[in-house]
């Protein structure tokens, strides 16, 4: 980015009382550590890239050393000039050597059985586990959990609790935290985008003047291929229960057909520019990326009546009450005839 003038974060906001509370023994643990495992999540968003390499970047800061590993899934190219990006590591949580390291961050994860999906995962005891993130709790061992889930971006989390280490910031770190708070609150206009949202991402911008470009490039990457996909998925869209409830279906052989291996972040994009319709009060965007593997993203137009995370609990997902995501197995007609039947009995529609 143009500004590389290291700059003080300034506290722009108050900070939860769960972050000034975690924040010492978070550090304590980064002091005795020597080397210190990122890993993003399996389908990475921004926000778990974004607050990866801020972390990276705080960590070597503090005189650590620190990796971050891609996880199951490769970054995505539309992530590249995320910067720090090109430093990620292109290996999943299996490939690498535990004994390496002495401390786990888990970042944007609530729960360790989501670090992969691949096969079970299983933590080294030589290394400590801290957990951050901003979705629902669920039980982890961990050695500090600091889960905020009031806070619509792992990226703002670790804003306050830079501030509350009393961390330097530079463009490298604020670029990485904005993006991840701007892709996680859909723009700052999902349900948990608050003042101090955009208090802080004011500061942000002040240390990355041509942030427009950051956003740009993260959203003018795409290939004919997406146009494509998206073509076939609006195409598949039913509705159910009154016209309230849209499922878009993409099958693996439309995805054979259009020649895409990969879906990227355009399964949640589907159900993003679904919200655009005033009656459809949850939307769903189903694509079966492996024979009888379905790959479900839901958005909620009322997140205090539709609240869709428990929609995809009920699957075995997770996610926030706005938007949240599972993966179902079975034909997608079985797997549309579930999450009708379950909508219907949570929803009242």
């Amino acid at each position: 980015m143009t500004n590389d003038t290291p700059n003080k974060i300034a506290d722009v906001a108050n900070i939860s009382p769960i972050i000034k509370d975690k924040a010492p023994a978070i550090l304590a643990e980064v002091k005795k550590a020597k080397s210190i495992l990122l890993c993003c999540h399996p389908s990475p968003d921004p926000d778990s890239v974004g607050s990866c390499l801020a972390m990276k970047f705080a960590l070597e800061s503090l005189g650590k050393k620190a990796t971050v590993i891609k996880g199951d899934s490769d970054i995505p190219e539309a992530f590249m000039h995320f910067p720090g990006a090109d430093q990620i590591v292109k290996k999943n949580f299996f490939e690498i050597n535990q004994k390496e390291f002495d401390l786990f961050m888990v970042l944007d994860l609530n729960a360790l059985d989501r670090i992969s999906l691949l096969a079970p995962v299983a933590i080294s005891s030589t290394m400590d586990l801290v957990m951050i993130d901003h979705h629902q709790p669920k039980p982890a061992i961990t050695n500090v959990s600091l889960i905020e889930s009031t806070y619509p971006a792992t990226c703002q989390i670790l804003y306050d609790l830079f501030v509350e280490w009393n961390v330097n910031i530079d463009a490298n770190i604020a670029s990485n935290l904005f993006i991840g708070m701007y892709t996680d609150t859909g723009g700052f206009k999902y349900r948990g985008t608050s003042a101090a949202t955009y208090k802080i991402a004011s500061a942000l911008v002040d240390i990355i003047p041509d942030f427009t470009q950051l956003i740009s490039k993260m959203e003018n990457s795409g290939v004919p291929a997406d146009i494509a996909f998206y073509g076939k998925a609006f195409t598949n869209i039913k509705t159910f229960l009154g016209g309230h409830l849209a499922l878009s279906s993409v099958s693996h052989t439309d995805l054979v057909a259009l020649g895409i291996a990969d879906t990227g972040m355009k399964v949640s994009g589907t159900s993003s520019r679904m919200c655009a319709v005033a009656d459809w009060y949850i939307v769903g965007a189903l694509t079966e990326i492996e024979v009888g593997k379905i790959k479900c993203s839901f958005r909620s137009k009322d997140a205090v009546k539709y609240d869709v995370s428990i929609l995809t609990q009920s699957f075995g997902g997770g996610g926030h009450k706005s938007a949240a995501g599972v993966m179902i197995t079975g034909t997608m007609d079985e797997v549309e005839e579930k999450i009708v039947a379950r909508a219907k009995e949570l929803y009242n529609l």
